[in-house]
């Protein structure tokens, strides 16, 4: 039974000035999308700067993400790379008792060909653990196209869900149109949502979805139901700031718009720095949706 449907988020890590990790502000959030309609919580994907956290800072926020949530959402953990053997032990060295699935990221840098994310994830596969596969191309250098993910869909069963966020929305309904029962697919694109969902997805991990769950969530709710019109009077409201927290990059668009919430402070680690104050102000003016 796949409890991982409708709104899921990607939660950022908000830090304090000194670039410490803000448990505070990560309880807020957390708080705030639990009390709104987020059906479950993605924990150090792209999105948490995670790249930018040390093994002690991530097994900290795991932690305090447990001990917050208190069993309220189903929780996904992002456990991802470029070399395949560290992060096949990784996942087998995790406990994972408190996790739904393992979000990981297809490799990134090495682009390897399609027989090699195959074999990538047939490694992963052999955990025995439930894995999404996460498809981004314009992070990983590299697209996983319909055909792999199909194969791999159908050969390993706890390869049980696919975040796609390829460029072209065609692989998405491909995939739909030709997926086993018992696979599911989810919208990496914020702004393709609403579509995917229509065209038999279950939902999304979003990035945008943090700050606007009532939203989102409620979206999703008519796009199951079929009530289109009305889920689509929603997506048409939330257009516009999506496609300012992507126009300088991810996270920073998100955490300028979390910031005027006063839900978390604006601070980034580096190489990642802050929006624009052009972005900013645009944000400011697009907040209310």
């Amino acid at each position: 039974m796949n409890n991982l449907k409708g709104l899921g988020v990607a939660l950022i890590t908000p830090f304090n000035e000194n670039l410490s990790v803000d448990f505070a502000a990560l309880e807020k959030l957390i708080n705030y999308n639990t009390e709104n309609g987020t059906d479950f919580l993605v924990v150090l994907g792209t999105t948490a700067e995670a790249a930018t956290l040390s093994k002690d800072e991530k097994q900290e926020v795991i932690d305090h993400v447990i001990k917050i949530n208190n069993g309220r959402l189903p929780l996904v953990l992002g456990i991802g790379g470029n070399n395949t053997h560290e992060v096949k032990k990784q996942i087998q060295e995790t406990d994972l008792s408190q996790f739904s699935a393992v979000l990981s990221v297809s490799p990134y840098y090495n682009k390897p060909n399609q027989e090699g994310l195959y074999q990538h994830y047939k490694t992963l596969a052999e955990t025995e653990k439930k894995i999404i596969i996460y498809n981004v191309p314009s992070r990983t250098g590299q697209n996983i196209e319909t055909a792999t993910t199909l194969r791999l869909a159908k050969d390993f069963p706890n390869l049980f869900m696919i975040k796609e966020a390829a460029p072209n929305i065609l692989q998405y309904f491909d995939i739909l149109r030709q997926k086993p029962p018992h696979f599911s697919l989810v919208s990496g694109d914020d702004e393709y949502t609403l579509p995917v969902t229509l065209a038999g997805g279950d939902g999304v991990i979003s990035v945008v979805g943090q700050a606007y769950p009532k939203e989102f969530s409620t979206m999703l709710k008519f796009a199951f139901a079929g009530k289109v019109r009305e889920a689509y009077e929603i997506h048409n409201k939330l257009v516009e700031i999506t496609r300012l927290i992507f126009a300088e990059g991810n996270p920073c668009g998100i955490k300028a718009v979390l910031a005027e919430m006063g839900i978390v402070k604006n601070y980034l680690r580096l190489p990642l720095v802050p929006a624009s104050e052009s972005l900013n102000r645009k944000i400011r003016e697009n907040l209310s949706i």
